[in-house]
């Protein structure tokens, strides 16, 4: 696959960047050799390789999913301006 300028403007374009019609003409050579080292990756044998995240095995680390602060609603609705059963209260913004 190749890019021709027409479709670097137009690109630009969608980005909404502005390039000039020399940078365009730069920008086509650099996309195309992009490109081209893409392509070249569609080559590599994968068979049986499986898929990851990292080039290093490694497991994620995780904590228990457990309650570890609270039960303190009182005292954290205690200097709203209006609250209800520990709850904030706000006054209404749509009719």
């Amino acid at each position: 696959m190749s890019v021709d300028t027409q479709t670097v403007k137009k690109v630009a374009r969608l980005a909404r960047i502005k390039v000039s019609d020399a940078d365009a003409e730069r920008m086509t050579g650099e996309l195309n050799a992009i490109l081209g080292f893409v392509e070249q990756l569609d080559e590599v044998n994968i068979d049986g390789v499986e898929p990851m995240t990292s080039v290093v095995e490694q497991t994620m680390k995780k904590r228990q999913d457990g309650v570890t602060d609270g039960g303190y609603a009182a005292d954290i609705t205690a200097n709203a301006p209006a609250s209800e059963d520990n709850f904030f209260m706000v006054p209404k913004v749509v009719e």
